[in-house]
């Protein structure tokens, strides 16, 4: 007797079986593991699908491509990377439906970097104009000043630490425990910031 070999089609129908049943794209993927093995599709296919899903997208037949190249919207790679920032370029093109080169230059047009293995903003720079040359140094207008340390410091205020090694893993745990919404909190306010340097002709606010 043959072995039931499901096709990818087959398996999305169980996918979306199991969006209906309310579970996450990970215990889909678990479960397809568990039933069918090799045969399943990848944890970033399911989560892929998942995501379609969610958008009212249930057609589970490969769609026909156009020999236009695949366009997406900066929003979907936000998207995707909200939902986990640790995806690697393949993963992303894969998901998307593009090429690495692709993906890498929308994630520089976004700001992104990849550090320890997430994706986060890297600190932005306010533009030096002679009403803010004097002031471009003010803790006021550093997101890692205003944001980052603050925030960092109220979880530091009852630690001890034993050594330089000890302190460095703690930070860099912490860094690693913040989600995209908490590095962009600190990049979006930034312009009201920086008016308020030039309003206090420099004077800290902080």
């Amino acid at each position: 007797m043959s072995k039931f070999v499901p096709n990818r089609v087959y398996l999305r129908g169980i996918l979306l079986h199991y969006f209906i049943q309310k579970k996450s794209a990970a215990e889909a993927h678990r479960i397809l593991v568990q039933t069918y093995g090799d045969n399943a599709l990848s944890d970033t296919t399911c989560r892929d699908w998942f995501r379609r899903f969610k958008n009212n997208d249930f057609e589970l037949e490969d769609k026909e491509r156009s020999g236009a190249p695949k366009k997406f919207q900066d929003k979907e790679l936000e998207q995707l990377l909200d939902e986990d920032p640790s995806q690697t370029l393949p993963e992303l093109g894969k998901i998307l439906q593009v090429d690495e080169s692709t993906v890498s230059k929308r994630l520089k047009g976004l700001g992104m970097i990849q550090k320890q293995g997430h994706w986060v903003p890297y600190e932005l720079k306010p533009r030096t104009t002679a009403s803010t040359a004097e002031k471009k140094s003010s803790p006021d207008i550093a997101p890692s000043d205003f944001h980052l340390f603050r925030s960092m410091a109220l979880d530091l205020a009852d630690r001890r630490f034993h050594s330089y090694e000890e302190a460095q893993k703690w930070i860099d745990s912490w860094i690693a425990s913040k989600d995209m919404s908490f590095f962009r909190r600190g990049i979006h306010v930034l312009p009201e910031r920086w008016e308020k340097v030039v309003e206090s002709d420099g004077k800290y606010f902080y």
